[in-house]
């Protein structure tokens, strides 16, 4: 069956399905979702009322949230990467750093985003200073958990490792990791340099000016 990704090159839970096909070579249409082609965002809201990316279309069948659509393409699409180990305890460390990626560093990055497309005057600085401890809370706990190994969770690059890439490269630029950091920041830049994750770096580069608190100039 052919597969079908609706997604934005510059969102970062589209960023971590993208790596995850990447890494495996699996081959996709890819819909970009943008006002250039209303006909794809269309076919998305009509596929998932809630309008949320990204959404796998299999064959007829329509698959949602990026860690679901990660483990479903390790189902019926494997590829030479199995990025969830086939041993349960294993497999249910690397589910419980992926949702530490998404709930406690992607959820607090993606609140100071958001408050930046709020009129100044409706900003929420309590809220700000909440998502930013929570993130610094993240980065130490991270850093501890990282000392002695390359990926999140173990050896192999894994579903832990296409949630943290996107996280953290957006987390960076709007809290920056502190220097005395060096595991957390020492895997960030290995999250960078692999492959796949660096291609949708790189296709998202285009997007750069419209990062609500501004893009740094790097990464």
């Amino acid at each position: 069956m052919s597969l079908t990704l609706y997604a934005h090159p510059f969102s970062s839970y589209c960023q971590k399905v993208l790596t995850a096909l990447y890494e495996n070579g699996t081959p996709f249409d890819y819909r970009r979702l943008g006002p250039e082609d209303p006909a794809a965002g269309a076919e998305w809201a009509a596929l998932w009322p809630m309008k949320h990316m990204p959404v796998l279309l299999d064959g007829e069948t329509p698959v949602f949230e990026s860690s679901i659509i990660i483990e479903h393409l390790g189902l019926y699409h494997p590829g030479p990467v199995p990025l969830l180990p086939a041993e349960p305890k294993a497999a249910l460390r690397t589910r419980m750093l992926d949702r530490f990626f998404d709930n406690f560093v992607m959820t607090p990055m993606q609140k100071i985003v958001f408050d930046h497309l709020r009129p100044a005057e409706s900003r929420d600085a309590y809220g700000l200073a909440k998502a930013r401890g929570m993130l610094d809370d993240a980065y130490r706990w991270l850093d501890g958990e990282l000392a002695g190994r390359d990926w999140a969770a173990g050896a192999g690059f894994s579903l832990a490792d296409c949630a943290a890439a996107p996280a953290l490269f957006y987390a960076d630029w709007v809290h920056e990791i502190d220097p005395a950091l060096t595991h957390l920041r020492a895997y960030r830049a290995r999250l960078l340099g692999r492959p796949s994750f660096a291609r949708a770096v790189e296709e998202a580069r285009p997007f750069r000016p419209l990062f609500p608190p501004g893009a740094p100039d790097r990464d």
